[in-house]
């Protein structure tokens, strides 16, 4: 029976939980504060390695020592949350190579410690992290830097998942092991450039794709999905040239005709959310293309949207995916003025929606953001 006085009355397991909160290092650091916290950290809930910018050990050798000692000592531990963020990963790749070193071992060594956990029986790791940047060579340069191994996810755990600045790949994309993954986020990563990814997680509740390089993935079946925010402005589906009638570019005359193939990306399989939020550059086609074939939204109820979708003189797409939502609520649009401007004088001026009244009718929300 814990015995003393403030936080030392606490039992263990309560111990346990607020050390998973700590990062690595700061919970380590407990262990001299008395002799019942000597193993305290071995058991912590969460493993949080927060490493760059000088925050913590400084060098990448001692940073590797650190937690592959760090993984070696809790073998045993109830993980619940694991993150692994290095926000100096560029300066490391960039001074591994500046000595002569190949950025193939820092790779491995985190691609270790990912593995690792997730292959831990005892860890049962309910939420992962790991965010690779590489801001720190060049202020606003967030290229993804970090490729995981070509191996599918296995865990009867996980429920979130969380990646910043990674390169993916067609096994890695494969949930369809991890059943009660509900939480998946890609922000800033790399996906292939060559040929279209699947992502498989038929479990999802939630889904982020948020600045993508690479061929846009497509989205396989979701019949859970409740909320998706999905941008495809760094896409690599996208076209430059003006005045452009290619069958990617000008499609607008099948918009949701339903012609050829179904070929859809990104919108059949959102198509059982209940709150969606697209947003799209104006020189990506994803979304153009997707609307020859457009579901059925039957559960969506709010939806966000960019000005990509009502371009001046042409509001097809927006009808369209009105037309396709019968009982939206709430619709938002999300127009920045200075583009707004620009297309109005270069299409000219604004018509009102053919049939718009019968398809707004049944709104009850309808709010733009300037």
């Amino acid at each position: 029976m814990p015995t003393g006085s403030g936080i030392d009355v606490l039992p263990d397991e309560v111990l346990h939980h607020i050390l998973g909160f700590l990062e690595a290092h700061e919970s380590v650091r407990t262990c001299v504060l008395a002799r019942r916290w000597r193993h305290l950290w071995k058991s912590a809930t969460g493993l949080r390695v927060v490493a760059g910018n000088g925050e913590f050990l400084g060098s990448l050798e001692k940073v590797c020592n650190f937690v592959d000692s760090l993984l070696r000592h809790c073998p045993a531990s109830p993980l619940h949350t694991c993150e692994i963020r290095f926000t100096s990963f560029g300066h490391w790749i960039l001074t591994l190579c500046e000595g002569g070193e190949s950025e193939t071992r820092l790779l491995r060594h985190v691609n270790t410690w990912f593995w690792r956990v997730m292959a831990s029986v005892s860890c049962q790791v309910q939420v992962l992290r790991l965010r690779a940047c590489c801001t720190d060579l060049v202020p606003g340069d967030d290229d993804p830097s970090l490729a995981l191994d070509k191996r599918s996810v296995d865990s009867r755990h996980l429920t979130r998942l969380e990646l910043y600045g990674i390169e993916v790949n067609r096994r890695f994309l494969d949930f369809s092991n991890c059943p009660l993954l509900e939480h998946l986020e890609f922000r800033n990563c790399l996906f292939d450039y060559d040929s279209r990814l699947r992502i498989c997680a038929p479990s999802l509740v939630s889904l982020l794709l948020d600045y993508i390089w690479g061929l846009t993935p497509k989205l396989e079946s979701m019949p859970s999905l409740v909320k998706a925010v999905v941008t495809t402005e760094d896409c690599f589906d996208s076209c430059t040239v003006a005045n452009c009638h290619c069958e990617f570019c000008d499609n607008s005359y099948s918009i949701g005709d339903d012609t050829g193939s179904n070929g859809s990306v990104l919108l059949k399989g959102l198509s059982e959310a209940k709150d969606l939020a697209l947003i799209s550059g104006p020189d990506a086609y994803t979304f153009k293309v997707d609307l020859r074939w457009c579901p059925i939204f039957s559960k969506l109820k709010i939806l966000l949207l960019n000005e990509y979708w009502c371009l001046p003189d042409d509001f097809r797409a927006l009808v369209c995916i009105l037309e396709h939502s019968p009982v939206l609520e709430k619709l938002t649009l999300e127009i920045s003025c200075e583009k707004h401007r620009q297309q109005t004088e270069r299409k000219g001026t604004l018509r009102p929606m053919e049939g718009s009244a019968a398809i707004l009718e049944h709104l009850k929300i309808i709010e733009e953001d300037l």
